[in-house]
């Protein structure tokens, strides 16, 4: 397939070249990369030992094997399936369509995923290896009170749910338009694939092929990189810099996509994610020693945050910038002779079939089709589990994790037959409420324990912002109420105020009652 660029990218990226002095190239970029390397050595170790990380301590791992869910994996391959399980399309997808609002979405990756997305996802797992091993609803009553646990299992279902279904329909749309097979059929063996996965002890399907989905997913990553730093040195595109002029909305509708606090919520996978929270406990259960709970739970949001501003890099690059980005998204694109308006799905064929030959479309596919599979298991097997342990029900025979399963998968089933597209909506806010609240839980562990609580009250604070403000501001078909700005912003301050207040009383009176 031929792939033809718009006059307008091409009018940008002589434009920007013609206006950067040439030692500015790949400043932000470059920077951008370092600081997140170096976030995982300087804040990433900060964080472990703040927490207090033992390696003399006795993972759940060993404590509680059953050989189906408590399972000691190696470590290499506990870090890769927790990458392919908080990665999916969110650092892919998010970021082509965060780099709509311009290089101002570099700024959220980055300072996101060092100080938010990366302690995020290293308490959760943390707390549950501390908690033997338990999902985020336990921990949050545990800290929080019982009527947050109830919260808590209601949103994780529906967003484990939601999904484990669009990732369903997702690779079955995209798998019955290149084989040209029925969309049914491939319902059918993506769900029997998610049974299988979700049932069966998590090193006999997910710890065996996830190395070599991982490979993939990093080896699109990183060619995508290299070109990027290839045709930036020799001409043939320029990346955004982040200046005082480009710090602004470039959103192609900027009065119903406000920057704050819809950035935020467009951008989550790459900076933080409440998803992830479901995920960290199936991983600290296989964790063979705490000393390796920083590479495995933040070193692997660090890794996707390098993925995000890889592709939030390379959409702005490949169509000329932030504007050209936008015009293709509104205006379109001809693709072999037929004008396209650009999806991020679209984008990521174009990008790699441009930059990395026919070998690149084998890895788009690749890449498109697997990430949102290995997040779709997982989900399941996390919905799964949450049930169990609300149920309280062992799931070491394999009955009674058949007993758990069927129901989930045939109401999955039946929401494929449904318009998912509202209800996906409504996904992105469930995404960072989730992880307000599980902020809000280390928070009130980190009181519980007698330490301080800002590494984790003040994220929780910012996103409790961003959440309640969204809600209140964005359009009604991404879920809002649509109302005035000001509005969302005071009510946004004063929930976040009124959280924090309840956050330290929550986690006094449970250090008093231990």
């Amino acid at each position: 397939m031929k792939l033809v660029r718009f006059v307008l990218a091409n009018r940008c990226r002589e434009r920007n070249k013609a206006d950067r002095p040439e030692h500015n190239r790949m400043i932000t970029f470059v920077l951008s990369i370092v600081l997140l390397v170096a976030g995982y050595f300087v804040y990433g170790k900060f964080v472990d030992r703040f927490f207090g990380a033992d390696s003399t301590r006795r993972t759940p791992a060993y404590a509680q094997e059953d050989g189906v869910d408590f399972q000691p994996m190696a470590t290499w391959k506990v870090f890769v399936i927790q990458f392919l399980n908080i990665a999916g399309l969110g650092p892919i997808f998010g970021a082509i369509m965060g780099a709509a609002y311009g290089p101002a979405a570099y700024l959220w990756i980055v300072i996101g995923c060092i100080f938010m997305g990366a302690v995020h996802d290293f308490f959760a797992g943390m707390m549950s290896i501390r908690n033997g091993g338990a999902n985020m609803p336990d921990i949050t009553g545990k800290y929080l009170g019982k009527g947050m646990r109830g919260a808590m299992n209601v949103i994780v279902a529906f967003l484990l749910l939601a999904v484990g279904v669009s990732f369903v329909t997702g690779p079955a749309d995209l798998i019955a338009s290149l084989t040209k097979m029925n969309k049914e059929i491939w319902l059918y063996i993506i769900f029997a694939y998610y049974l299988l996965a979700t049932i069966l002890p998590i090193d006999k399907i997910i710890g065996t092929i996830y190395p070599y989905m991982g490979a993939a997913l990093l080896f699109m990553a990183v060619g995508v990189g290299a070109m990027l730093i290839v045709g930036d040195l020799n001409g043939s595109h320029e990346m955004a810099e982040l200046t005082p002029a480009t710090l602004k909305n470039w959103h192609f509708d900027p009065q119903n996509n406000i920057m704050i606090p819809m950035l935020f919520i467009v951008v989550s996978c790459g900076a933080i994610s409440g998803f992830h929270s479901t995920q960290s406990p199936l991983m600290a259960r296989c964790l063979k020693n705490e000393k390796y709970a920083r590479p495995v739970f933040y070193g692997a949001m660090i890794a996707e945050g390098v993925v995000a501003m890889i592709w939030a890099t390379a959409a702005m690059a490949y169509f000329g910038g932030p504007e050209g980005l936008n015009n293709a998204m509104t205006d379109g694109v001809m693709i072999d002779g037929v004008l396209t308006k650009v999806t991020p799905a679209i984008a990521v064929d174009m990008i790699c079939k441009s930059w990395l030959g026919k070998v690149g479309a084998v890895i788009a596919v690749i890449g498109v089709v697997v990430c949102p599979i290995t997040s779709g298991d997982t989900a399941f097997r996390s919905l799964r589990l949450t049930i169990a342990d609300f149920l309280k029900s062992d799931q070491k025979p394999v009955g009674k994790r058949i007993l758990i399963s069927i129901p989930i998968f045939l109401l999955a089933f039946f929401c494929c037959k449904m318009n998912f597209s509202t209800v996906w909506n409504y996904v992105g806010i469930g995404n960072q409420l989730l992880a307000s609240i599980v902020l809000w839980t280390a928070a009130a562990y980190l009181i519980n324990k007698g330490k301080a609580h800002w590494m984790c009250s003040l994220p929780a604070t910012f996103l409790t912002f961003v959440c309640v403000s969204y809600f209140l501001m964005a359009p009604h078909p991404n879920g809002g109420l649509h109302l005035n700005p000001m509005i969302g912003y005071v009510a946004g301050v004063a929930a976040a105020l009124a959280l924090l207040i309840f956050c330290i009383m929550k986690g006094r009176a449970s250090k008093r009652a231990a």
